[in-house]
């Protein structure tokens, strides 16, 4: 009787929000909880990137200045988790490998829905080995109100090879958040010009960034 019913029983679906994080604001969190609540997430995963091999700046904070802020701003709601996986990887970080290692870890029993923007999701084309990572996971793609969908569309038909998907077997799934105009960048510029970021991101982040002097020099 339990294995009946627990084969019956829906499978557990994690999201990965993967980023630099460089610093982590309250657009990244609205993302993460609409798709926890779109696409009835158990949890969702912050990853942030070690060594991102597509970024390499002098206002790139550590990786673990930038896993620490993720903490802290995700520390207040507990279907958040932070994840040291990239953070702690000695290499090149690829988002590939993180998801392979990701299905290793929890089998094909879970469903995992990489989470990203509507504008990054084409980096796919550009991933190491991008035919393996549309096997490995499904992605969500973050847009603002008013954009074009046939974009996505688009994309979904170069990976998949169709103009019609039956929606059990798509992999690029869109998701509409509301347009906040925040970004990293804004905030590491406000930063340097010694101007406000209260609002933008978590208190305790805004703190982190003040306490360890982070950005004031970048450039």
């Amino acid at each position: 009787m339990d294995r009946d019913r627990s084969a019956s029983s829906p499978k557990t679906k994690i999201g990965i929000m993967g980023g630099t994080f460089n610093p982590i604001h309250y657009g990244h969190l609205v993302t993460a909880e609409e798709a926890l609540y779109q696409f009835q997430l158990d949890t969702v995963i912050f990853m942030p990137t070690g060594r991102p091999p597509h970024k390499s700046r002098k206002d790139l904070a550590s990786a673990e200045d930038r896993y620490l802020m993720t903490v802290i701003a995700t520390a207040s709601n507990s279907r958040f988790t932070v994840s040291r996986m990239e953070v702690d990887r000695k290499s090149t970080t690829y988002s590939i490998d993180t998801l392979k290692e990701l299905r290793r870890i929890y089998g094909e029993e879970v469903d995992l829905f990489f989470i990203t923007g509507a504008d990054a999701i084409f980096d796919i084309l550009t991933w190491k080995d991008p035919e393996t990572a549309v096997k490995l996971c499904k992605f969500i793609a973050a847009t603002r109100p008013g954009y074009d969908l046939k974009k996505i569309e688009s994309l979904r038909e170069m990976l998949m090879g169709k103009k019609e998907v039956d929606p059990k077997n798509n992999i690029i799934y869109d998701m509409e958040i509301p347009a906040l105009a925040i970004s990293s960048t804004d905030i590491r510029r406000r930063v340097r010009e010694g101007r406000a970021i209260t609002y933008l991101l978590p208190d305790g982040v805004m703190n982190y960034i003040y306490k360890m002097g982070l950005y004031k020099n970048s450039s």
